[in-house]
Order: C-alpha cells, then sequence, then structure tokens
C-alpha cells in the first residue's frame, strides 16, 4: 500500500524518474493508496530537458504495487515494485 512520503518510481515517459507522494485522495482520513488510487505527489528527481521538473507537484495514479491483492476471480496479483503513472499536471 502507498502512504503519504511513499516514494514510487514513475512508469511513463513524462521525464519524471522518482516522485514522492504527500496525499492520498479520496477523503480527509484516508491513509492509504492502492492500484487505481489517485495520489498527490512531487517530483524527487527528473531527467534533464523534459517537461516534468524536479519539486513540480503532479496528480499521479497508481499502477503497480508491491503488496498483493485480490481481484474478483479469486486470483492473487504482486509485482516486484511500486509504480505509478501521470494522469494530469497540477
Amino acid at each position: 500500500m502507498i502512504q503519504e512520503r511513499s516514494v514510487l518510481k514513475v512508469a511513463d515517459n513524462s521525464g519524471a524518474k522518482f516522485v514522492r507522494c504527500f496525499r492520498v485522495l479520496g477523503g480527509s482520513k484516508r491513509r492509504y493508496a492502492r492500484i487505481g488510487d489517485i495520489i498527490v505527489a512531487s517530483v524527487q528527481s527528473a531527467e534533464p530537458r523534459k517537461n516534468v521538473k524536479k519539486k513540480d507537484i503532479v496528480r499521479a495514479v497508481i499502477v503497480r504495487q508491491h503488496q498483493p491483492f485480490r481481484r474478483k476471480d479469486g486470483s492473487y496479483v504482486r509485482f516486484d515494485d511500486r509504480y505509478k503513472g501521470y494522469e494530469s499536471l497540477t
């Protein structure tokens, strides 16, 4: 599960390499994000000459998580690492 101050690898080609989550959207007391949830994060490191720079604030959707999660058919899916993809820039 992803919580505040979690550092995530970026799975898209926006130019950011790592981001740090500082808010999980969906309620004032919400603590954890899972696959498909939207977070607000800051860019910790970025590639040069790209649109996204270090310290930018972005909205992102979680696309992978290390902890296994259960699908409706009863199977479990688990990834090797945590990744996020951009939803939109703020």
